[in-house]
């Protein structure tokens, strides 16, 4: 009895979890349709690879669980590369399964369809491994290595590539059992030394990351315990809930977060890169930390970057937050310094983030439980440091890490596959959102409604307003939209423009009235003007 390599392929996803799949199929991968054809595995059609793997990205964020990504050679993987370099940046599990030319002719440079020279050299700048498969009874023992990555170590892009000799290479009909993997768990004398540093500190601090986004409650128990100030980076954001008297979001960049920082004796920093786009957003390298530095970190490598630690712990921040709060079992008493620094922030008082208050307030009321994805777009610059919101996994955009645009749209589209009993909001600027315009007729296709919310400033306005700042020529920044009116229509789909909160409340209540996608415009220099 023998199976193909690509029903071997399609069984092990299972195996693993994985229900859905972003593809576009090509010649070279029509055998792996032949078997996604007999399972139960759902596939999902973008009208571009970058797309897919935009897809895959706010699936896994919304939900936590990795999907895949079934891509052809040569330009599938080179569309997909931007999608695969925002998820590495901020640690989101992917599998890309592709095809690559047939064993024979790989590396001979023959002008083959699709050919790369080297397409797993190309790939591995964005994955965290890329492997060719040269023999289908190794396919089991890759896949386990792909989900141990995801389960036990810093996630991201994983790339497998299958010559496409192969995936109707028969292989033994056996399907081994998934491997359970546990993450790293802390070790006993470093839990104890952190106990005692956090328990005779005067003024602690924690920095939450992105690490610590499946263990919300033990993340709530810890500062509860702690009684310390908290600063969440933008992954982080609703790891304490809604408006946690000691949360004090991610304002890493803001004076009064700074100082508060460089103040603290006892920092414990936990699944957090202490990277530039959520600790130096005005790229000034301002931020210190001049106390006692605990660091936990799943990848090891991380605990030597960015801030050096006085003590460095190799494990999962969930597992960690946990054993602290066995090594803690005394509340410690609040400072008021969360509070003062709150108030020193003053963010609903900033002129450059105050228009914006409104429209997360509008957000809030209207939709309490929605799946906010954001592009990199000024509305989402600001939601980075005013968005407070109910849970994890609520919050995510490009506009960290990578940092790339036309991200929103199809991140949604992910997050709303993943938990279509949510509401789901993308919120886009008129320029990053004619990157992806094509993906408005994936949104047709699914049996979901998701609102698209267009900033519309006729253009690259953040950077148009960074070119002022420094003197330099608005060229380049000046874009003609397209009618979005016309363009929902063209795509089946609803619209709506709006001026100010009052009418973006009234449209945003209408989602539910209907399947199809709803484009909401906001005109951004009314609205500036309204509120």
């Amino acid at each position: 009895m023998s199976q193909t390599c690509a029903q071997l392929l399609l069984r092990l996803l299972e195996a693993y979890e994985v229900d859905t799949v972003f593809g576009i199929p090509g010649v070279h991968t029509i055998e792996l349709y032949r078997a996604l054809g007999a399972s139960p595995i759902r596939h999902v059609t973008p009208r571009h690879e970058q797309g897919a793997g935009f897809m895959a990205d706010g699936y896994a964020r919304a939900s936590g669980r990795p999907a895949a990504c079934f891509i052809i050679t040569g330009p599938g993987m080179t569309n997909i590369a931007t999608a695969m370099g925002q998820a590495m940046a901020d640690s989101v599990p992917m599998l890309v399964i592709s095809s690559v030319n047939r064993r024979n002719t790989l590396g001979r440079g023959q002008g083959r369809l699709h050919e790369l020279p080297n397409q797993q050299q190309t790939l591995a700048g964005v994955s965290i491994f890329s492997h060719t498969l040269h023999d289908p009874a190794a396919l089991p023992e890759i896949i386990a290595r792909a989900f141990a990555t995801f389960r036990g170590a810093r996630p991201g892009p994983v790339h497998i590539e299958i010559p496409i000799d192969l995936f109707d290479a028969p292989v033994a009909d056996h399907l081994p059992r998934p491997i359970e993997v546990f993450p790293p768990a802390p070790a006993p004398a470093a839990t104890a030394r952190s106990a005692e540093w956090l328990s005779q500190a005067e003024r602690p601090l924690l920095l939450l990351g992105g690490g610590c986004m499946a263990a919300p409650e033990a993340a709530r128990a810890l500062v509860n315990r702690l009684q310390a100030p908290v600063l969440t980076t933008i992954n982080a954001k609703g790891v304490l809930g809604l408006d946690h008297p000691l949360d004090l979001g991610a304002t890493m960049s803001l004076p009064a977060a700074r100082a508060l920082a460089a103040d603290a004796d006892v920092i414990l920093a936990l699944g957090t890169e202490l990277g530039e786009t959520d600790y130096d957003l005005v790229f000034d390298d301002g931020f210190h930390l001049n106390g006692q530095l605990i660091r936990v970190d799943i990848d090891p490598q991380q605990l030597g970057r960015n801030q050096r630690a006085d003590l460095a712990m190799v494990a999962d921040a969930g597992e960690t937050m946990a054993a602290l709060l066995r090594a803690l079992p005394h509340r410690l008493e609040s400072d008021g310094r969360a509070a003062a620094t709150r108030q020193a922030l003053a963010l609903h008082e900033d002129p450059d983030l105050t228009p914006y208050v409104p429209l997360y307030a509008t957000l809030l009321a209207t939709l309490p439980d929605a799946i906010l994805v954001g592009d990199s777009t000024g509305p989402v610059y600001a939601g980075n440091f005013l968005a407070s919101l109910p849970a994890p996994r609520c919050w995510f955009n490009s506009a960290t890490g990578y940092g790339t645009l036309g991200y929103g749209l199809p991140a949604a589209l992910g997050a709303a596959l993943a938990c279509p009993e949510r509401p789901v909001v993308a919120l886009v600027g008129d320029g990053g959102v004619q990157f992806v315009l094509g993906e408005l007729g994936t949104a047709r296709d699914l049996p979901y409604p998701v609102a698209v919310l267009i900033w519309n400033n006729q253009g690259y306005d953040e950077i148009r307003r960074y070119m002022a700042m420094h003197a330099v020529p608005q060229l380049g920044v000046d874009l003609t939209a397209p009618d979005f009116a016309d363009l929902a229509n063209a795509f089946s789909c609803r619209y709506r423009a709006v001026g100010g909160p009052a009418s973006l409340g009234k449209a945003l209540t209408q989602l539910g009235d209907d399947n199809s996608p709803l484009l909401i415009e906001v005109d951004a220099t009314t609205w500036m003007n309204t509120v």
